[in-house]
């Protein structure tokens, strides 16, 4: 008779396989269906898992991902040198890979729940998201920034860089909404700063988080290789 235990390993095998090749054909359906891209060979994966979690050809086509030139350089050189990834919200702290988080001796940190953001917050007006990117501005000095839910963080972090309050090594500015998301993303692609932002109303904290996953991941895969 096999055990409990040794039967829920296996179905936790046999899952994770299965999980492995439902990802695999996903892939392959959406190099299909985009076909030629224009993407850099380290770009495309990382556009792809943003397509894979939002279902939305958009982000190849008019809701276009933006590169700075130096954004996948840069990143990899901060999760070298044991950064800190910093988000705007919960619930994109929470998709942020934690294994390869774990194995890459990364930090992750999210202000937005803290009780001194809140008070500060109404005491002077402000949102949460604002406030609590001022709160990270050590943390955000040679890390990575993630934003998916607010503009108002994301207009925040590009003040903070002018005002040289903090530099980080990779700005993730993808903000979902109707209200300034499409210009703070429009004034992010403007800078001298690496960053990956995106075009339009669309984003979230989906697709923010499937950008820091494919770039975590890439990063493993060059250090496997090495």
């Amino acid at each position: 008779m096999v055990s409990d235990q040794n039967s829920g390993t296996a179905t936790s095998r046999a899952m994770s396989e299965r999980a492995f090749e439902i990802e695999k054909k996903s892939f392959e359906i959406i190099d299909s269906e985009i076909g030629n891209h224009g993407y850099t060979q380290l770009q495309w994966p990382i556009v792809r898992r943003v397509i894979h979690a939002t279902a939305d050809f958009d982000f190849a086509g008019k809701g276009k991902i933006l590169f700075h030139a130096k954004a996948i350089e840069s990143a990899f050189n901060a999760i070298m040198n044991k950064c800190t990834i910093v988000t705007d919200v919960d619930m994109l702290l929470a998709a942020v890979n934690k294994k390869s988080i774990a194995d890459l001796g990364l930090r992750t940190t999210c202000y937005i729940s803290d009780d001194k953001v809140a008070e500060e917050a109404r005491r002077y007006g402000r949102t949460r998201s604002e406030v609590a990117m001022r709160h990270a501005a050590s943390e955000m000095d040679g890390g990575i920034v993630a934003i998916g839910n607010a503009p108002t963080a994301l207009n925040e972090v590009i003040k903070m860089i002018r005002e040289d309050v903090s530099k980080p090594a990779l700005v993730v500015g993808i903000p979902v909404g109707f209200v300034s998301a499409p210009e703070s993303k429009a004034e992010l692609a403007k800078m001298d700063l690496p960053f990956i932002t995106n075009v339009g109303r669309k984003g979230g904290s989906p697709a923010a988080s499937s950008i820091m996953n494919a770039i975590l991941l890439l990063y493993q895969k060059k250090k496997s290789s090495v």
